[in-house]
């Protein structure tokens, strides 16, 4: 399987590339994003592109792909919804619509999260702009799957680029342990994260809205 990885210097893409990395059964990886990932790998090759709302001009390397694993988002704090939708919905109907113009038997999963309103009607505006989003690509293809994970332990010394969420994590920490136990089906790690993500990209899924549950399965 060849794999096109976006956003792979977030804490979920980086959990996504380190698990394409490991995977015998994944031939290549071509990771695309606006800035370097600076993974050095014999697996990997590497293009920064600026402008993610066109692709169009390295359209000829993006050809010749299985699966695109699309990790890349911001956090909605401090944001309007025009321009969360303009980063979130926008950037990313842009990618998948040339992706599969190029590889129309191409899997796209695309990193969501729990509480995503596919109502598109709720009062939170961020559950609403990914709803959008999510309906959006699952109409597009049917190969399309929506990722939903919740919380999400990070491991092998991957990090938050967002500093709330590094300290809730710090926080969080001596009660990993716990909360695994507690909430086996609930709780995910990028290891697990990763795993799932190239299982369901690889043989597809029941469901093409996966809450953890879903990915915990997919996971083993």
């Amino acid at each position: 399987m060849k794999v096109i990885v976006f956003g792979a210097t977030g804490m979920v893409g980086q959990g996504v590339l380190r698990e394409c990395l490991r995977d015998p059964s994944v031939e290549s990886v071509l990771v695309v994003g606006r800035s370097a990932s600076g993974v050095k790998d014999d697996k990997v090759r590497e293009i920064v592109h600026r402008d993610l709302y066109d692709v169009a001009p390295i359209a000829a390397e993006l050809a010749g792909y299985d699966a695109c694993l699309f990790c890349l988002g911001v956090s909605a704090a401090g944001m309007s919804e025009a321009d969360y939708k303009h980063v979130t919905y926008d950037m990313t109907l842009a990618v998948a619509k040339k992706l599969l113009d190029i590889n129309p038997k191409m899997s796209f999963l695309y990193v969501s999260g729990v509480g995503t309103d596919s109502t598109e009607r709720g009062r939170s505006m961020w559950a609403r702009v990914k709803g959008a989003t999510e309906n959006a690509l699952l109409a597009l293809t049917e190969r399309a799957y929506m990722i939903r994970p919740g919380f999400i332990r990070p491991m092998n010394g991957i990090t938050s680029r967002t500093a709330l969420y590094r300290f809730v994590y710090a926080i969080a920490w001596p009660l990993y342990p716990l909360l695994f136990w507690l909430f086996p089906k609930q709780m995910l790690t990028t290891e697990s994260l990763g795993r799932a993500m190239l299982h369901v990209a690889a043989k597809g899924a029941p469901k093409r809205v996966l809450e953890p549950p879903d990915l915990v399965e997919a996971a083993r």
